[in-house]
């Protein structure tokens, strides 16, 4: 795991006890020309807010932390 990787997944960590909290979920898939993507699972599926959660929440916090980044994308 490189120095990039491990910024990115120490901020997941930091946001996943909220997500759990309700039910939901994120996991680092991978990071490829500078776009984290990531998992989205339990309540998090089908979720309303699932777009919020993702844009405000988890893509700030990573641009903000991780500046080399330029966005991020769920996967399946």
């Amino acid at each position: 795991m490189d120095k990039l990787e491990t910024k990115v997944i120490n901020v997941l960590n930091r946001v996943r006890p909220y997500l759990q909290n309700d039910g939901g979920d994120c996991e680092f898939v991978e990071i490829k020309d500078n776009i984290v993507y990531v998992r989205m699972s339990g309540a998090c599926v089908g979720c309303g807010s699932i777009d919020f959660t993702l844009r405000e929440t988890i893509e700030a916090l990573i641009l903000e932390e991780v500046p080399t980044i330029i966005g991020v994308e769920m996967v399946d």
